[in-house]
């Protein structure tokens, strides 16, 4: 499998063919990168990534997706709410190769999408969904939950919390707003179980524009002693 198409109209990925991706994803480098190549044959075709995108693909995407991972466990189930495209889950499934990774997705076309990566890349650790957060309480319970770009974090902890057992982690991708949203949902988060939360810096490459991550523990189960 080759990446060969790298450019858009805005020009060529300035991270493709650099050594230092394939060095940061080690043992994953494989996967990662087919899931870079089907993105850039498919994932415009198929709603999923814009464009313009596709000269960012490294960085805005699959490092910025790779941030999260030093966030979560190396072993458990890990749910990706929202999953989409499949980032960061398809990235951190490659990367956390002894965890079960669940790619929970509403759009039936995105669940196809993401079948069909998970056969291609054959990974072995991840279980497609069909579903939204909500349908799930109380059925689907996860070590850690990821998520990104989907909402606001009040929005989130409504839906991810559940999903949670008791010490789980939540690690939400966010941007320049994080401290904002963590400080408008610190009442509703004390009051579904989690603890305070923490926004890190979350760094991949040199020169590469540092990822921030909300890190959240869940402390106690509401109703539960």
């Amino acid at each position: 499998m080759t990446d060969a198409r790298s450019t858009d109209v805005d020009g060529a990925d300035p991270l493709q063919g650099d050594p230092r991706v394939e060095a940061y994803f080690g043992a994953a480098w494989p996967a990662v990168l087919g899931f870079h190549d089907l993105l850039v044959r498919q994932g415009e075709l198929r709603g999923l990534v814009g464009p313009r995108e596709f000269s960012r693909l490294w960085e805005r995407h699959l490092l910025n997706s790779a941030a999260v991972v030093p966030f979560l466990p190396d072993t458990g189930r890990i749910i990706d709410l929202g999953s989409g495209a499949g980032l960061p889950g398809v990235v951190v499934a490659a990367m956390i190769p002894e965890a079960e990774v669940v790619l929970l997705e509403p759009m039936e076309r995105r669940t196809d999408w993401l079948s069909e990566v998970v056969a291609e890349l054959r990974l072995s650790n991840v279980v497609v969904r069909r579903g939204r957060a909500q349908d799930v309480h109380g059925d689907l319970i996860g070590d850690a939950v990821t998520v990104r770009a989907v909402a606001s974090l009040d929005k989130l902890y409504r839906w991810a919390m559940p999903l949670l057992a008791r010490g789980g982690t939540f690690v939400a991708l966010k941007g320049s707003k994080a401290e904002a949203e963590v400080e408008d949902a610190r009442h509703l988060g004390r009051k579904l179980g989690a603890g305070p939360a923490t926004v890190l810096d979350a760094p991949t490459i040199e020169g590469v524009d540092v990822t921030r991550v909300v890190r959240v523990v869940r402390e106690a189960v509401p109703g539960v002693r």
